[in-house]
């Protein structure tokens, strides 16, 4: 099991804009930014320019749009040193190939670059470019060099892109890279004061040294959750099986591969834990052992002896000093009589229930749930998941705070 922590940035931040389509996607980040309570101070590269008009940042961050390096107004009073004062944040979105190329070499040929290296405040970067750019060696070079300088890397996201192409290389969306930028504080928040443990993402069950038996979970969901429940204010703990997705900012993250390690990890927190929710596809069955060697092919048929995986979710429900236990429940067919089971059998006090399949859940960015407890059922729509985790969060504070006040 490893570790990762992530610490609540401030929030004046200084927002990078580099040259390429997704540019204009800047302009709604500033007014999210603005929303969460940020003040916003805009550079522009001088291929963003073409792109998108300094007028368009003013507007709606409030402050003039710097521009160039040579701006003679400005750096009559060392204009670069002092936005790198300023700046208690510096994101960069989208950040383009040529970009983080330049950050990591360590360049200062314009105002950007410039302040970036004059800053001592942590620097984040969103990539947007091509599926190939971002996959080419040096390009992953690059970001390799600046993940160990700390540099935040928030995506890039995967999906249809400008040039028609498909893949990895798409800016997130404004709204989750505002986000994960924007950590509530510790006061006011719904979930202040509470510590939450969230579970996501599969567990990987060794059958030899180089397969193993999993599932389709993204982690996603989970992960939309944490952040979320982060936004609220709570003390966040996510233990994520094995997937390829960023630590949301201010959340607590442990690492794990198999069920049982998942399982100490869950109970290693469970003493000042007030909220549990199992988001993660946990194996049903693992194998009985695991072979110390690869298994060759040497016959048309192979036997695997299964046993069940320890029940995570039943565990906590079961603790004498437990908190508010909530499950997920994946479903293909007959979802509400499927999850109000589970619902009952494990002694849940909520779960959250989907269906799931080839065309649903699964790797989408998008889903629904169906919320169910004794005596009571609600539906939250269709929408993005970063979206659904809020209004998810926001109904779990609400049930939490109720059973308080009648305790």
């Amino acid at each position: 099991m490893t570790h990762e922590a992530q610490t609540v940035l401030p929030r004046r931040i200084l927002l990078g804009v580099t040259g390429g389509i997704a540019a204009y996607k800047a302009a709604d980040l500033v007014r999210r930014l603005r929303e969460g309570g940020a003040e916003v101070q805009v550079i522009l590269t001088e291929g963003a320019a073409r792109f998108v008009t300094p007028m368009t940042f003013q507007a709606l961050s409030g402050r003039p749009v710097r521009v160039g390096l040579w701006d003679e107004a400005a750096e009559a009073a060392m204009g670069h040193i002092e936005l790198a004062r300023w700046a208690e944040l510096v994101l960069v979105a989208p950040a383009s190939a040529d970009f983080l190329a330049r950050l990591a070499a360590g360049m200062a040929n314009d105002l950007l670059t410039t302040t970036c290296l004059a800053t001592t405040a942590p620097i984040a970067v969103a990539p947007a470019m091509n599926q190939q750019m971002w996959s080419a060696a040096a390009t992953q070079a690059n970001i390799t060099t600046l993940r160990q300088r700390s540099v935040r890397v928030l995506g890039p996201g995967v999906g249809s892109q400008a040039c028609g192409e498909q893949g990895a290389g798409r800016l997130l969306e404004p709204a989750d890279i505002a986000a994960q930028v924007l950590s509530s504080s510790a006061d006011g928040g719904l979930l202040s004061g509470r510590h939450i443990v969230i579970t996501a993402g599969p567990t990987r069950e060794p059958i030899d040294p180089v397969r193993f038996l999993s599932n389709r979970s993204s982690g996603k969901m989970g992960f939309a959750v944490a952040q979320a429940a982060r936004e609220a204010g709570a003390r966040v703990t996510l233990i994520s099986g094995p997937v390829h997705l960023p630590t949301p900012l201010g959340v607590e993250r442990i690492n794990v591969e198999t069920a049982a390690q998942m399982y100490a990890a869950v109970h290693a927190v469970m003493d000042d834990c007030d909220v549990y929710i199992g988001a993660a596809a946990v194996a049903d069955y693992t194998p009985h052992c695991c072979a110390e060697n690869k298994i060759k092919k040497t016959s048309d048929t192979l036997d695997l002896h299964l046993e069940k995986s320890p029940d995570i979710l039943a565990s906590v429900a079961a603790l004498s000093k437990r908190p508010y236990v909530v499950g997920f429940a994946a479903e293909t067919t007959n979802v509400e009589a499927h999850a109000l089971a589970k619902l009952e059998r494990k002694k849940l006090d909520l779960i959250a229930a989907n269906e799931v399949g080839a065309e649903r859940a699964f790797d989408r960015d998008d889903n629904a749930l169906l919320l169910l407890w004794s005596g009571g059922r609600q539906a939250l729509g269709l929408q993005s998941k970063a979206d659904l985790a809020r209004e998810f969060i926001t109904f779990i504070a609400h049930r939490v705070s109720a059973r308080s006040d009648g305790e």
